[in-house]
């Protein structure tokens, strides 16, 4: 890896029974908040689990801190400095809080009991679930079920931190709490966060990757994103039929993404605008409320 580098694929394919769900993707990381986004089945979740050392590709390297994950040895110490959340975490339903998170730090071979539990304390208490560390996970909501989740994956202060559609499950203030905590995360650490919620991303990243069908389709930061829409976004008292997509907004004006006509009044673009007129994937209509 170059220097700075702490995570990196290089030419890696990935295929799952014939299909191929990476096609020779490179990519590198380093410290701050990367943004993940693609549409379902881009592979997105196979790059993930590529960099958590969670699968082999069929080709390719990979290289996280230095190190290859292709010995044991090696990945043991990767994982030791690595944080995941998985897309779909598998609970242990009749866990407490605190004996779920305190679990996933023994796999970390945490073995100093005051100090594993102390860290446990820590990350509960990161993710705002300090009064509920004592709860069992199947009395907790599925917002709360995520963030112990989450602190799991911040067990052992990792240099590498991995979140796989992490604000699943969790409403606007929780949401709010997660932006704060990753953006404080980002500061000294490579954090890679893949999700379909683009305001995060334009919230949180210095910079975006777009996957599509396996592939990276753009790799630059959020505001070149939004520049790709630039000039094709407007406002009209009624819907564009010309647009390519267009919805009404709350007041009461119709919103357009396409191709303007001549003398039409532009939006500022968002970075949701870029990303959709990027894949080619803006649907025909959609209401707003």
């Amino acid at each position: 890896m170059a220097g700075g580098d702490t995570a990196a694929v290089r030419n890696v394919t990935v295929r799952y029974r014939g299909t191929v769900a990476l096609n020779s993707v490179s990519l590198t990381l380093s410290e701050g908040v990367t943004g993940l986004l693609g549409p379902n089945g881009a592979g997105k979740t196979t790059l993930l689990r590529t960099l958590a050392t969670a699968l082999v590709p069929d080709s390719g390297d990979v290289a996280v801190l230095g190190r290859n994950p292709g010995s044991p040895g090696r990945r043991q110490e990767i994982r030791r400095n690595l944080g995941y959340l998985p897309q779909s975490p598998g609970f242990h339903r009749h866990f407490t809080a605190f004996e779920f998170v305190d679990y996933l730090a023994i796999l970390k071979e945490i073995t100093d009991r005051r100090r594993r539990h102390d860290e446990v304390r820590r990350v509960l208490a990161a993710v705002g679930l300090r009064d509920e560390r004592g709860k069992r996970l199947k009395a907790l909501s599925g917002g709360m079920r995520q963030r112990v989740a989450l602190a799991a994956a911040l067990v052992g202060d990792p240099r590498v931190l991995i979140l796989d559609e992490p604000t699943v499950g969790l409403d606007p203030e929780q949401r709010l709490r997660f932006r704060e905590l990753i953006a404080d995360l980002g500061v000294g650490r490579t954090v890679l966060l893949s999700t379909h919620q683009t305001e995060d991303v334009a919230a949180l990243c210095r910079r975006v990757v777009v996957l599509d069908r396996g592939e990276v389709r753009y790799d630059a930061t959020p505001e070149r994103l939004s520049g790709v829409a630039e000039g094709r976004v407007w406002f009209s008292t009624e819907r564009d039929p010309r647009a390519a997509a267009g919805w009404r907004t709350g007041r009461g004006t119709y919103r357009n993404i396409g191709s303007p006509p001549e003398g039409a009044r532009l939006a500022e673009p968002s970075l949701e605008d870029g990303y959709l007129l990027l894949l080619g994937s803006v649907p025909e209509q959609r209401e707003a409320a």
